[in-house]
């Protein structure tokens, strides 16, 4: 069903609602774990393992002799806690709706792996590279606990090698460890998490065949750099790595900018995805989990005394884009295999160990991440039976802007997340990571509510109703100059006096998640922050016109993530005791008397869509 609005009359928040304040509900005494059950903020089509814990999403691919897509996860089946590191694994026909396998398909069984099935990827091919099986390839662990905080034990991660025919059984292979830790001349930090693709740029530049294959480990050498280990892989033969060198020498907590983020000490789960624009231009980045940051977003810091990222594990999901030395031959062992160019944050939220594959059904890079449970204190998580899911699939791509000639406020050479190529005219050429959910994911409006709102002034909040926890926003803007917040407001309570506020402030160029304070104070309800800007471009008659705000935003259940001008993503989590939304409103606030103007909005709603009841 589906329903146009050309007003502000919709059912959603009532119009007494139209400051967007953020007050928590009345709530009564008593203990919440009575309220709490397995379906207690357990989404409907985010995937979760059938109880436990999850971590890490892990053997991501498509399997071309079942047409089907397969997600791989750690997992502990015995428990809400991390430990007893298994894959759980789902298979899906389009990415969106899965079947989840009840048992593990790999679990600590043998002397290298007692420890733990850590992360690792797959292979649609048998270990010689024939077609006809999966490989799975990760990372075995003998001893822990392993932490970049502590002296390394040699051999305590290794490489090791699964074949399935089936899809269901997997058999070790006797060769296992293929590899039984790192560089013997390199102390290390971490050597975990195999990724194995080509890497264009590098095979060129060393004269390697079009169909070699590099494998990344991911790490750091220890007081001195976060890295990634790279290696030949023989394509004919899996068990063949051969070790060239470490992806790159940026230091310890590198930290270019708050729009790049703290690139910490160890790297988890690097990938590596090449790029090309429409002009042919190809860029390569690196995908990293980054352990033991230091420094996030200063100028969002100053806007609140406490954010969500304050009181979380410190670490980031980043991106880093590289470039190599055309002239390199290989010779010098020693030197990093490619340089620092560009960088900044894949997901400024609770999400992590962001991993990849590249899917020949659409000839794109498909992402998934672990959204983590870590804003819910122990005690509420080990009463709902579960912790953490895999996020929404993501399509990567480059993102260029042309004939940019300036930022909202910031000078375009202070923005460290983006590429800027002069045109000789003025303007530049921009060129970034593009990060936005698979368009697969339209599948889910299949049975959804619709409502549509087009071309409004946002003078006073246009509300929405909402009957439902599963729902998606699409919303573009047009923002003014005068307008100091613009976004979308989700109620929680039948009052809207717990709401979720998603918006942006021009003025910091900071966007921001301003989550309902909590039933239970342990709870982590702090705001999520990001740095984001609009540019502005020249158009075909030459005038200068700012790009428009675009937000689209999943929620499921207690899952939130929300998707900015497909370059600033943040993943959050919302804790309430509400089973169901109470409404939403598209809003503006401007920052001089008068603003409501009719003449001069603050912002002007030029598309906004709602779906109402997502199903998986």
């Amino acid at each position: 069903m589906s329903t146009l609005i050309h007003a502000p009359q919709a059912a959603g928040l009532r119009d007494s609602d139209s400051q967007i304040t953020n007050q928590g509900p009345e709530l009564k005494s008593g203990k919440d774990e009575s309220l709490l059950s397995n379906s207690q903020w357990s989404p409907r089509f985010h995937l979760k393992a059938p109880h436990g814990w999850l971590n890490d999403p892990c053997g991501l691919g498509y399997d071309p002799s079942t047409g089907t897509y397969r997600v791989a996860f750690q997992w502990n089946p015995q428990g809400n806690d991390w430990g007893n590191v298994s894959w759980g694994y789902a298979t899906s026909n389009d990415v969106v709706s899965w079947k989840t396998s009840p048992l593990p398909c790999l679990v600590p069984s043998t002397p290298y792996d007692q420890c733990g099935v850590f992360t690792g990827c797959l292979r649609a091919t048998d270990i010689d590279g024939q077609d006809g099986a999966l490989t799975s390839i990760y990372t075995s662990v003998s001893y822990l606990p392993i932490h970049h905080t502590l002296p390394y034990k040699r051999g305590c991660e290794s490489l090791s090698l699964a074949v399935s025919r089936d899809g269901v059984h997997w058999e070790r292979q006797s060769c296992n460890p293929i590899l039984s830790g790192p560089p013997p001349d390199i102390d290390v930090t971490g050597w975990r998490d195999p990724y194995v693709g080509p890497w264009p740029a590098l095979q060129e530049a060393r004269g390697l065949p079009p169909s070699q294959l590099f494998g990344f480990i991911s790490g750091g050498i220890k007081g001195e750099t976060p890295t990634v280990f790279v290696y030949t892989v023989n394509r004919n033969d899996l068990r063949d790595w051969k070790y060239i060198g470490h992806l790159a020498n940026v230091g310890n907590n590198f930290y270019p900018s708050r729009w790049s983020g703290d690139f910490g000490v160890n790297w988890e789960v690097a990938n590596l995805v090449s790029l090309s624009d429409d002009r042919g231009a190809t860029r390569d980045f690196f995908v990293a989990g980054t352990e033991g940051c230091l420094r996030s977003d200063e100028t969002a810091a100053q806007m609140n005394q406490t954010r969500a990222i304050d009181r979380r594990t410190p670490r980031q999901q980043l991106w880093m884009s590289v470039t190599t030395d055309p002239e390199d031959n290989g010779l010098e062992s020693s030197k990093p295999l490619a340089q620092y160019s560009f960088a900044g944050v894949f997901d400024h939220g609770c999400f992590y160990a962001a991993n990849s594959f590249f899917d020949p059904v659409t000839s794109q890079h498909v992402v998934f991440g672990w959204v983590t449970e870590e804003d819910l204190p122990d005690h509420l998580r080990h009463a709902q039976g579960w912790s953490g899911m895999i996020s929404l699939p993501r399509v990567l791509k480059m993102i260029m802007l042309d004939n940019v000639t300036k930022a909202r406020h910031s000078a375009l050479d202070s923005i460290t997340s983006i590429e800027t190529q002069p045109n000789g005219t003025g303007s530049y050429t921009i060129r970034t990571l593009g990060i936005k959910p698979d368009p697969r994911l339209q599948k889910l409006r299949t049975k959804a509510f619709s409502a549509e709102v087009q071309g409004l002034k946002l003078h006073s909040p246009v509300p929405v109703s909402l009957q439902t926890s599963t729902w998606e926003i699409k919303a573009e803007f047009a923002v003014g100059k005068n307008c100091s917040r613009v976004g979308v407001a989700v109620a929680h309570s039948s009052d809207a006096a717990a709401k979720t506020i998603i918006s942006w402030y021009p003025s910091t160029e900071t966007f921001t998640i301003t989550r309902p304070t909590p039933h239970d104070p342990q709870i982590n309800h702090a705001p999520e922050t990001a740095p984001h800007t609009l540019f502005t471009s020249k158009d075909t008659n030459g005038e200068d016109r700012e790009e428009m705000l675009s937000i689209q935003a999943f929620f499921d259940g207690s899952v939130l993530e929300v998707f900015v001008n497909e370059r600033t993503v943040i993943t959050t989590r919302i804790y309430t005791l509400a089973k169901r939304c109470f409404g939403m409103a598209f809003f503006a606030d401007g920052e001089s008397e008068g603003f409501d103007s009719h003449d001069e909005p603050a912002a002007v709603l030029v598309r906004g869509m709602v779906w109402d009841g997502l199903e998986g």
